[in-house]
């Protein structure tokens, strides 16, 4: 018995000794390039995830405003390409007309003053109505967007003028396909690059696996799939083979589970790179609910040889923050920005 203990515990430590080196971050090689930026919703305003429900109304719960920028306004993603953002995320809306606006709701009910199914109305009616009216954030005590977003909800046409330099990542709504055939005409009439380091794509399986029909090289995901192969690299990573569902794929790493993810980070990226994947680093996700980086503190807690991809929801605080480029925002808006994080702090208990 205490010989076969013996062999046991020679095994494992050879195992161990294995598992470590094949998975050793710092015998990897030096990853190339620097993080890239993923600006959901542009700058937007920030609301309390506490207890949020997925169709619950969420410009009746912003936070204190420290900026006048809406999401998905022309004004806000020419705000954020500035900054730097690689890519400013957009959620798309076909309307009654043919027509594709940018707009994240199912329904005009909760930022308008109107209500019924944002893709019932035409464009025009679209623009007619008041992107600010709904947002309050003292329980409807002051409105203090309203009157200023007449006319805000952009065209898909509008949105790509305003994003400069920066890439679009167009969020399919919608589990329709067709929605992917009507944006892949808008992308094209446009003559936009959907190349590999152009426009992108993600959203549900079905307008995903549809866009990739109009453009194979560009860049389309669906939560699934990134949820899948993140799943599959931590059961099997640990031996250095990337799953079949990573391959030209997208994994997924949150925040406070990087720790997880088998040779995290240069190993890993190396791995990814071999088989055409990428990376994306959410925030935390023990509220349960995928987000974005929203403190600037927490870009310390990436590695500092990164190179892929950072979804970040509070643009206006985090970017600055991430490419040094302070510069751009007034003395002023820099104290209300560090105002609201420290509001935003005490209420984490952070």
């Amino acid at each position: 018995m205490k010989r076969w203990l013996k062999i046991l515990g020679m095994a494992g430590a050879v195992l161990f000794l294995v598992l470590t080196v094949v998975n050793a971050s710092w015998l990897a090689p030096d990853p190339k390039g620097a993080p890239k930026i993923i600006a959901h919703r542009g700058i937007y305003q920030q609301y309390d995830t506490t207890g949020l429900g997925r169709d619950d109304c969420t410009a009746t719960r912003i936070e204190q405003p420290v900026h006048d920028y809406l999401e998905n306004t022309t004004r806000s993603i020419a705000r954020t390409a500035k900054l730097g953002a690689t890519l400013v995320e957009v959620d798309i809306a076909p309307t009654s007309d043919g027509e594709m606006a940018v707009f994240h709701d199912w329904t005009v009910d909760c930022r308008t003053e109107a209500s019924g199914d944002t893709r019932d109305f035409t464009l025009t009616k679209l623009k007619a109505l008041d992107a600010g009216y709904g947002y309050t954030a003292d329980g409807g005590e002051t409105f203090p967007f309203r009157g200023q977003g007449v006319g805000a909800i952009p065209s898909l046409e509008e949105a790509m003028q305003a994003s400069g330099r920066a890439q679009l990542l167009y969020n399919f709504k919608s589990k329709d396909a067709a929605e992917a055939d009507l944006l892949a005409e808008k992308v094209k009439a446009a003559d936009r690059d959907t190349g590999p380091r152009g426009d992108a794509f993600y959203g549900a399986q079905a307008p995903v696996d549809r866009i990739r029909t109009h453009f194979p090289d560009a860049w389309a995901f669906s939560l699934e799939e990134g949820e899948q192969c993140s799943r599959d690299y931590l059961l099997l990573g640990w031996s250095g083979y990337v799953p079949e569902s990573c391959r030209n794929g997208t994994a997924f790493v949150p925040l406070d589970y990087q720790w997880a993810f088998w040779g995290w980070p240069n190993r890993m990226i190396a791995r990814m790179e071999s088989v055409g994947a990428r990376i994306v680093v959410l925030g935390p996700q023990g509220e349960g609910r995928p987000r974005g980086l929203d403190l600037p503190e927490q870009l310390g807690e990436i590695p500092a040889s990164f190179n892929g991809y950072v979804m970040v929801d509070d643009s206006l605080a985090v970017i600055p923050a991430l490419i040094q480029r302070f510069d751009d925002r007034t003395p002023e808006e820099f104290e209300r920005l560090q105002a609201g994080l420290e509001r935003r702090r005490a209420r984490r208990g952070d």
